[in-house]
C-alpha cells in the first residue's frame, strides 16, 4: 500500500520561508509524477506544482512561480517544496500526491493523482 506523509508545515510571517517534505513508501516512487496541491478554508483544492519522474520537468501554478521550488530525491523516496516569499494568501493545507499512471506529462488535475497524503497546515501571518 502506497503511503504519503507530509511534514514541515507551520506558522510563518509574510515574506518568510518554509520547506515541506513528502515521504513516500510502499510503491515505486521513481516512477511517479509527484504533485503538491493546497486547499484554503472555503476554497477548492488547487494545483500548486508538479514534477516528473526524473525531476527534469516541472509545472507551476502562476500564483507561485518564482517563489516556490519543487524537487525530489528518488534515493530517499521524498519530494520537497521550498516556499519562499510567503504571502498570507498561501495559507492553506498542503497535500502531496502521486500520479502512478506512468504517463509522460505532468497534470494539474487532482483526479489524475491516485495517492494522497494527509496534508500539512501552512499559515502565513501578515
Amino acid at each position: 500500500q502506497v503511503q504519503l506523509v507530509e511534514s514541515g508545515g507551520g506558522l510563518v510571517q509574510a515574506g518568510g520561508s518554509l520547506r515541506l517534505s513528502c515521504a513516500v513508501s510502499g510503491g515505486t516512487f521513481s516512477r511517479y509524477i509527484m504533485g503538491w496541491f493546497r486547499q484554503a478554508p472555503g476554497k477548492e483544492r488547487e494545483f500548486v506544482v508538479g514534477i516528473n519522474w526524473s525531476g527534469s520537468s516541472t509545472q507551476y501554478a502562476d500564483s507561485v512561480k518564482g517563489r516556490f521550488t519543487i524537487s525530489r530525491d528518488n534515493a530517499k523516496n521524498t519530494v520537497y517544496l521550498q516556499m519562499n516569499s510567503l504571502k498570507s494568501e498561501d495559507t492553506a493545507v498542503y497535500y502531496c500526491a502521486a500520479d502512478s499512471r506512468r504517463l509522460p506529462l505532468i497534470t494539474s488535475h487532482s483526479a489524475s493523482y491516485d495517492y494522497w497524503g494527509q496534508g500539512t497546515q501552512v499559515t502565513v501571518s501578515s
